[in-house]
């Protein structure tokens, strides 16, 4: 790929060129690109003056342009960091600071009993006068963003990017979804999240417009629909659960603004994709797959594919990414073929950040670099388009039967009343694990237990059936990327024996 823009140099140079641009928009905040550049100024100063010792800082990342300008002042002092989510449990946070080897934690937000380690505020009001002390700018391999998985089965795993990774990475998605000066985009995953390289970081170095969405508004469809109208917003990337929350809350008027609406995170349901016409009638579609770990790698331009039930391709790899399909003895198949998809994209990480295990995920195949096991399984056609069908961890034994807990929940998801549905294990003595299904249907009394058993026989061998099927009014849980949180299903919604 061609030699990246520096983060830092392209949002300076925003600040030069548009100083009156709005850099950043959203629950009435309108912050300029003079105003970041002078807070991340402000906050590079105060950073300094904590004289913190050398080593990673924590960064509470709550939601705001105080934090954003925060991160920026790390990015401008050299300081490696570690976005936290704000809704972690104090020991999960206390555990994940130790590993990432944090001595200190930094907030732009007033906060109270956050952790065990020294908490400092850091003001990035801008003071009377103020420059960066000359410390140069963060070198390609040097590590800058430390992000985290999601967690949704285990404790996140620290995943450490450099400063070359992040700006390859973003440089890609300008060009790729021609984000330049001016261009609305919508932030909807939290700070922590892998993806705002795209909605914040490369909308800043491209000079665009982000519209932060608030973390406590984002279930709120009818603000996040009008959120939409008022700004304007061209470009939205999200999980499927902001699409359908739209969905039910657009009031059959479309949203014109948009002209590329991405999909990410976790497969799409057949009936939701097919309704995204219909909101962003002027909008290319796209399905974009990719991981913390490697950042985006596939990519498909979606055309009919809402005719096809829970098929929809995750497509080909970007330019510069390198994939393979393996089998289950570690060979590498060529052709028409169903295994492991493994990658190696320009924008990867190197590895887990030690001591968090894992590290089975990156590995050789040749003298080009680490390829990442994504744990997902893929149907690779004569083309080379690639669809999904499973993840490692959704693979269980029942009986002498193994059985795809991700086929299971597209069956579920094909029922027209279906709204949202996880299936999970649990383990048994007799048969090794049984099955069990959450299910929310699309409104009140519009499915029941029974005729879901009946309708999962006519379509799924027996021992796939599962053992419960639990209806629930309530959304499920979700973690604060938005994907469906198992744990939290396991420890709250299943029944105790």
């Amino acid at each position: 790929m061609a030699n990246p823009c520096s983060l830092l140099d392209c949002i300076a140079e925003r600040v030069r060129t548009q100083p009156d641009s709005v850099a950043l928009s959203g629950d009435g905040e309108r912050v300029s690109y003079a105003e970041l550049g002078a807070m991340a100024l402000a906050a590079h100063a105060r950073i300094e003056a904590l004289d913190l010792p050398p080593g990673p800082v924590a960064v509470h990342a709550e939601k705001s342009a105080r934090t954003i300008a925060l991160i920026l002042g790390c990015v401008l002092a050299r300081r490696t960091f570690l976005l936290t989510s704000t809704e972690l449990a104090d020991h999960t946070l206390d555990t994940l600071l130790t590993r990432a080897g944090c001595a200190d934690v930094l907030t732009a937000e007033p906060v109270t009993d956050l952790t065990t380690l020294p908490v400092h505020y850091v003001d990035v009001e801008p003071a009377t006068t103020q420059h960066a002390a000359d410390r140069g700018m963060p070198a390609e391999d040097d590590i800058s963003f430390l992000l985290t998985t999601t967690g949704s089965t285990g404790l996140p795993k620290i995943v450490p990017l450099t400063a070359g990774s992040v700006d390859r990475c973003t440089d890609w998605a300008g060009s790729q979804f021609d984000i330049r000066p001016g261009t609305v985009v919508l932030n909807y995953a939290p700070l922590h999240s892998g993806l705002t390289l795209l909605d914040i970081w490369t909308t800043l170095k491209a000079g665009g417009t982000t519209v932060l969405v608030p973390q406590k508004r984002a279930d709120d469809g009818p603000y996040l629909a009008d959120l939409l109208r008022t700004h304007g917003v061209e470009v939205i990337q999200s999980v499927p659960m902001l699409y359908r929350l739209l969905a039910d809350s657009y009031g059959r008027t479309p949203f014109v603004s948009v002209r590329r609406a991405i999909v990410t995170g976790e497969q799409i349901q057949a009936g939701l994709l097919c309704e995204l016409p219909s909101l962003f009638p002027r909008a290319g579609i796209y399905n974009l797959y990719g991981c913390t770990e490697t950042s985006g790698s596939f990519l498909h331009e979606v055309g009919a594919e809402c005719d096809r039930a829970n098929g929809l391709p995750i497509g080909r790899p970007l330019p510069g990414v390198t994939a393979v399909v393996v089998d289950q003895d570690g060979s590498v198949l060529e052709g028409p073929a169903i295994g492991e998809l493994w990658v190696r994209t320009p924008f990867q990480t190197a590895g887990y950040l030690m001591p968090t295990g894992g590290q089975d995920r990156f590995r050789q195949l040749d003298d080009a670099g680490a390829y990442f096991r994504s744990g997902d399984f893929v149907r690779r056609d004569a083309n080379g388009v690639c669809t999904l069908v499973g993840r490692d961890d959704s693979h269980v034994t029942v009986g002498d039967d193994h059985v795809n807990l991700a086929e299971i929940e597209h069956v579920f998801l094909d029922h027209g009343r279906v709204a949202e549905v996880a299936v999970i294990s649990l383990p048994d003595e007799a048969v090794g694990e049984r099955i069990h299904a959450i299910v929310r249907g699309t409104g009140p009394g519009s499915v029941d237990g029974l005729s879901l058993r009946e309708y999962c026989r006519l379509r799924l061998p027996n021992s796939s059936i599962p053992t419960t099927i639990r209806i629930v009014d309530s959304p499920l849980p979700t973690t604060s990327t938005g994907k469906i949180d198992r744990q939290a299903i396991c420890r709250d919604l299943m029944p105790r024996t």
